[in-house]
């Protein structure tokens, strides 16, 4: 599956897997690298939808003169 188009909710729930399998199986070194690596891209997706999600909420409050919740994280 294609991780771009993921839900924000989809993506967590493979994280958590990949969480739950690194915790509880005995994983070949191999297979926990690319567990790993499936994680960070998870992450980094997640992360980014999150920041979406936050700018998009900026903007509603923005648009109707309103204060901003939080401040934005620069990258």
């Amino acid at each position: 599956m294609d991780e771009k188009k993921l839900s924000f909710e989809e993506a967590v729930k493979k994280l958590e897997d990949i969480v739950a399998k690194l915790e509880e199986e005995d994983v070949p070194l191999e297979k926990a690298i690319d567990y790993y690596q499936e994680g960070m891209k998870l992450s980094k997706l997640c992360d980014e939808k999150l920041q979406e999600a936050q700018e998009k909420v900026t903007q509603i409050l923005n648009d109707n003169n309103e204060e901003e919740p939080f401040e934005l994280q620069e990258e």
